[in-house]
Order: C-alpha cells, then structure tokens, then sequence
C-alpha cells in the first residue's frame, strides 16, 4: 500500500533515506511458547538486517508480499520490483540475491502487493492500479491477466477506492483456487454500524487450466483497519491479516483466523451494508501489539517497539512443537527514514 492522507490505516510520510544501519538479528528462543502474544500465537524472533540494505543500484524496501519458490524467499515491492532472498536462517537474516523490475503489458510499473508461486513456477502478481493479478513467467515476461469484475476497478470505472484493492493473494491447497483480499470496501459496500468494514474476497477456480471468477464472500474488517495479507492454511481457512497506523499512536496488527464454510457467494449482492448475508466466520488469533518487544527499537511512536507497517505473511513450511507452524511476516517501511524493513517469525497454531 502507497502513501495515503489518512488519520488511520496509513503509513508515515516519505522521508529521505538514511544510511544503511548496520543488520541486527534477533535469535529465535528455544522454547515455542517464550514469545506468547496469546494462547495461538508466539513471537519466536525479528530481524532488521534488510533495513536499507541495497543490492546493486536497488535498495530493498516497500516489501509487501512473500512467498517461497523452491529454496529462496521471494518479495514483491510497490517499487513495481520483485526480489528474490536467500532463505531465513534460525536467527533471521536473509540476503537479497536477485532484483528483478515488473511491468505490465505496455511495460509501465505496477504497483505490486501480493504474489502466489503457481505450481509450474509461475509468479501471479498483484497491482493495486486497477486492480490486476498478472501471471509472470521466471523472467518477469508477462504470461497472462486473470479476469476482475467490473464492480472490483479503482472509481470511476468500478466501485474500488484508489490505493486500497488487491493487497493479498494466496493459492489454496491443491493450487486449484486462488483467492484475493481487497484492502478496503467497494464504494458501494462501505461499513457495517459499528464503523467495521465490509470487505470482499475474490476467488478464481482453475478450469480448462485457467483460472476463471467462481465467488465473492463478505468479510468483517475491524474499524479502523485494512487487509493487508492473507495466507491460505487449509481449503477452506486462511490466516487475514489486519493493518492500520494513527498519527501519534503508530501502528495496529492483528491476525485472524478465516473460515469460509458455509460463507455465501455475495457475488449478485449490490451492498453488503443492506443486506444480511452469510459472512465468513473469522476468529482472533492474536493482537501483535500484545507481543513481547524482545529487545526491538522503533523510530517512530508505536504501542509496541516491535510494530512496524506489517503488510506481508507466509508459511514457512517448518512445523513447530504444539501443533503449530511457523510464519513469517515483513513490513513495509516506504523508503522512509522513520520506518523498518522488519522480518518476524511466529509460532502459530490453527
């Protein structure tokens, strides 16, 4: 997500870049439950070593999607750039070891949010613009666009607010169906009574070996706060996780749970605020302003050091003790002087 004039769930204004501070690693406890943020959810370590790391004439920064291809972690920028990583060690610390620009078809920039890794390697890729999801071969040739409802493109053309559509992509189990979060309502959507929004998710099934629009679900987003990501934990889970930031205050994160049975297709309903419909049931996970700051440092006011504008997740694939799993999120600093590129790991059990 770019700069927005907002009181919440915006970032901090560009500044100039500062000088490279030097990486700091934070080892993972030994024990799982040493970090608990809540009883689903504990914070095993964070690292700052990617903060204004350059690689080349690029500088890594604004990153807001991961995800894993085969050994390396990949990272999508709004820079309209895709970086590839070496992959985390224990304590954390990664390597850019790749940098590739992405375009669109006319080979103008992107504004790229969100990947998922296909199973023949393809990278589809996220841009906030139109909204897009764009299939990339390994080259970052443009392969393919998915098809988007009207109702889903930026105003005039659609209902979708500027800078706040698809901000997270995963692939269900099986790669069969791809889901997308918008960050914001639709225009014509808008809020529930209490001030919470009234999101959709946009899913795409493969037929014919493509993918083709299958359904929309409704979905409750806290007052206050966006969509950043979504990961895909089962067919029909997925972990949501949830952003805002407020002048003066810094920064709210918190992850839920999504479960989509039973959730009804919104697709032919014109507002979600008039009428009653079956909304995928969500669950709190945890509150990550509720973790412990284990030694973290910020440059801006935050509730808790740790917080920074966390706009990526994915799953490791490393089962933990306790049933659960790790993850790893990274948030987006903007190139600002007053904000860090953070990678954390969690424990998390669903």
């Amino acid at each position: 997500m770019r700069i927005r004039a907002l009181v919440v769930a915006s970032v901090t204004a560009l500044g100039t870049v500062a000088a490279a501070a030097p990486a700091v690693a934070h080892p993972a406890p030994g024990r799982h439950d040493a970090g608990a943020c809540s009883p689903s959810v504990s914070l095993r370590g964070f690292s700052d070593a990617l903060d204004k790391r350059t690689f080349g004439d690029a500088q890594v920064g604004e990153l807001s999607g991961l995800q894993f291809d085969g050994s390396h972690l990949l990272a999508v920028s709004d820079t309209s750039a895709l970086w590839t990583l070496t992959r985390p060690t224990r304590g954390l610390v990664t390597e850019p070891v790749g940098y590739q620009p992405l375009a669109d078809e006319h080979g103008d920039p992107i504004d790229s949010e969100a990947i998922a890794v296909d199973r023949d390697g393809t990278r589809l890729i996220t841009s906030e613009i139109e909204p897009s999801v764009r299939r990339y071969d390994r080259r970052g040739k443009v392969l393919a666009s998915l098809p988007v409802p009207d109702r889903f493109r930026v105003a005039p053309a659609g209902e979708a607010e500027e800078n706040a559509t698809f901000e997270g992509l995963t692939l269900l189990p099986g790669d069969r169906s791809l889901i997308a979060t918008m960050e914001s309502p639709l225009s014509g959507d808008g809020t529930d009574a209490d001030g919470n929004g009234l999101n959709r998710f946009l899913r795409w099934d493969r037929r014919h070996g493509r993918f083709e629009v299958a359904a929309q679900y409704a979905f409750t987003v806290d007052a206050g706060l966006q969509i950043s990501d979504v990961q895909a934990i089962s067919p029909n889970r997925l972990l949501v996780l949830e952003r805002g930031w407020k002048k003066g205050y810094g920064n709210t994160i918190r992850l839920y749970e999504a479960d989509l049975t039973g959730a009804q297709d919104v697709t032919g309903v014109a507002s979600l605020a008039d009428t009653t419909v079956r909304q995928v049931h969500r669950r709190l996970l945890a509150d990550i302003g509720q973790c412990p700051s284990d030694g973290a440092t910020t440059k801006q006011p935050q509730p808790n050091p740790l917080l920074d504008n966390i706009e990526g997740m994915v799953f490791t694939g490393r089962h933990l003790r306790g049933d659960r799993r790790e993850l790893l999120m990274v948030s987006d600093d903007n190139l600002s002087d007053e904000q860090i590129t953070r990678l954390y790991s969690f424990a998390v059990r669903v």
